[in-house]
């Protein structure tokens, strides 16, 4: 997916209010507070020192416009692969492994544009996506014993309601996200774009920011982070 300059924009704004209200150098602002470093196709070493980084760092200094020197910048590197390790893939969800005891699940809107993918109606198709994908987990994954998650999307009671009880009974806020997409990720629709209602939402608050606090208060949605062990997954959906 290639994503729009308004979000890169939007990620801009905030790293600049972080700079001036804590009063860090704009480089490391958007180094520690954006999600820019991973759209590069960077990883998540989230590396100063990284040359591809110091390229475009050492070139905010020069540019007239931060946002169009990043989206260009963004843009130049789009070509290359946006790596994340899932190993499989159900319809809208994937997982990942975290680790040899632990799977993460994923989520990715692939309905119909006409088709709401959460609604009541399409809770069926999600599930049975699940017991797919977690028939895969049981058959391929003999050491898993817990299922993780962290998204904003938690948030969502018609999100939560595809999985396990006890799973979605587990949510708590995940700190210092501001890295990730799983708290950037509300400000997107399905093509990379940006919600303009949510966006401009997002914008006056930043403009009454005046501590810490505020900056985590500002999102609309926090991201949140669930875990469970697998076996309740495997009851669920009876694989």
């Amino acid at each position: 997916m290639r994503y729009n300059k308004e979000f890169f924009d939007l990620q801009i704004r905030f790293a600049q209010t972080v700079a001036a209200l804590i009063d860090m150098p704009i480089e490391k602002a958007l180094l520690d507070y954006t999600n820019i470093y991973v759209r590069f196709g960077l990883g998540r070493a989230f590396d100063q020192h990284h040359p591809i980084w110091r390229c475009y760092a050492d070139g905010l200094s020069q540019s007239v416009d931060l946002c169009d020197w990043t989206y260009g910048f963004y843009l130049a590197r789009a070509e290359v692969t946006q790596t994340r390790s899932t190993v499989a893939t159900s319809g809208c969800f994937s997982y990942a492994i975290h680790n040899a005891e632990c799977v993460r699940i994923h989520f990715e809107n692939v309905e119909p544009a006409t088709v709401s993918p959460l609604s009541i109606d399409r809770l069926p198709v999600r599930r049975e996506e699940l017991r797919s994908l977690f028939d895969h987990v049981r058959r391929n994954q003999r050491e898993a014993t817990r299922v993780a998650g962290t998204s904003w999307l938690y948030n969502l009671r018609s999100y939560r309601r595809c999985f396990p009880d006890e799973y979605s009974a587990s949510v708590k806020v995940a700190e210092s996200r501001f890295r990730n997409m799983s708290l950037w990720g509300q400000f997107l629709d399905r093509h990379g774009a940006v919600r303009v209602g949510v966006a401009e939402n997002f914008t006056r608050r930043l403009s009454h920011i005046a501590n810490l606090k505020d900056l985590v208060c500002s999102f609309p949605l926090q991201a949140l982070a669930v875990e469970a062990p697998i076996e309740q997954f495997y009851r669920f959906y009876r694989v």
